[in-house]
């Protein structure tokens, strides 16, 4: 979508960010299709999708209607309802759902406590709110401050509610960052999620250049902030999926192992079979995981040499080397 001069922005709302973009049905994720269809031409607006639009730049109440697979983080899923209300015109239709045991108890109340009336039905172990936006909601800018991206006065970072790890340094990567050694030459930090691990990797003079490949914008943009080095680039992209530009000399990773809050060991299987696919013969990846997710078969199969770095708290750090 391109900007439009003709929408009005919403400052107090929306806070500085992106030029409004003009759109006539919103679409936040992915909502199962036997529970809800967006409208043809919808705008997608999670930052999970790369290329996505995004809920900021969104004018105020410019839009018919807003479908949305809520989030299971009370703060962000608020933050997100709160955005799509903003931008729907008075007598717009919020359509939002969420899985019962992932948010969807609560997503009536939630909605309502910004002055909605909402009609909830259940199906498929969702539960499914319907709303007409009135005229003056309430609640909509602190809910949209708490959700917002901001800096963390414990961290040092820029964060935001939604993106792992949000409010602490994870346990796996600060085991990780003990153990890697001086780094040298061109690599990439797969899954690189606020930029804890590429400020490590970049306090070696002998790195040429880090990609930071991430598929949550919010975490990528964050890590844009809190990553000042000119070696650094950011990519918005699945890390098994992403091609580099040449093979690699190493690679750094603290891999997912959840998807949609269900534990998934083929996420970590597929980073290290990219991790291996991207590396130059000789190349080295080091990658931190629970101690319990059963890596060993896969980077045995991927890698010439693989070793145990180190362990602890519950996680374990490897080197393997291509």
């Amino acid at each position: 979508m391109s900007p439009s001069a003709t929408t009005r922005c919403a400052s107090s709302a929306r806070g500085s960010g992106p030029e409004p973009v003009s759109a006539a049905h919103g679409l936040y994720g992915g909502p199962p299709p036997a529970l809800a269809i967006a409208p043809p031409g919808a705008l997608q607006t999670s930052p999970l999708t790369p290329g996505a639009g995004t809920l900021e730049a969104l004018a105020d109440e410019s839009l018919d209607s807003f479908t949305v697979l809520a989030p299971p983080g009370a703060v962000e899923r608020r933050y997100v309802l709160a955005q799509a209300l903003r931008s729907l015109k008075p007598g717009g239709r919020l359509i939002a759902m969420a899985p019962k045991d992932k948010g969807g108890a609560r997503l009536k109340r939630e909605v309502e406590a910004f002055g909605c009336a909402v009609g909830e039905t259940a199906k498929r172990h969702h539960r499914i709110c319907e709303v007409v936006r009135p005229a003056a909601p309430t609640g909509l800018e602190a809910a949209i401050a708490e959700g917002a991206p901001r800096l963390h006065a414990g961290l040092g970072l820029w964060t935001q509610p939604g993106v792992f790890s949000w409010d602490r340094v994870d346990p796996g990567s600060a085991l990780l960052v003990g153990h890697l050694p001086p780094l040298a030459g061109k690599g990439a930090d797969l899954g690189a999620g606020l930029g804890v691990l590429a400020h490590a990797v970049l306090a070696s003079p002998t790195v040429s250049a880090l990609s930071l490949v991430e598929l949550d914008r919010r975490a990528l943009e964050a890590a844009r902030r809190n990553v000042g080095d000119p070696r650094a680039t950011f990519v918005q992209a699945d890390a098994r999926t992403w091609a580099s530009d040449g093979a690699l000399d190493f690679v750094v990773m603290n891999p997912p192992f959840h998807d949609g809050g269900a534990e998934d060991k083929t996420l970590g299987q597929g980073f290290i079979a990219a991790a291996a696919r991207l590396l130059r013969k000789g190349g080295a990846c080091w990658l931190v995981a629970n101690r319990h997710l059963p890596y060993e078969a896969a980077l045995a199969d991927a890698f010439g040499k693989v070793r145990l770095a180190g362990e602890g708290g519950g996680f374990k750090v490897y080197e393997a080397v291509k």
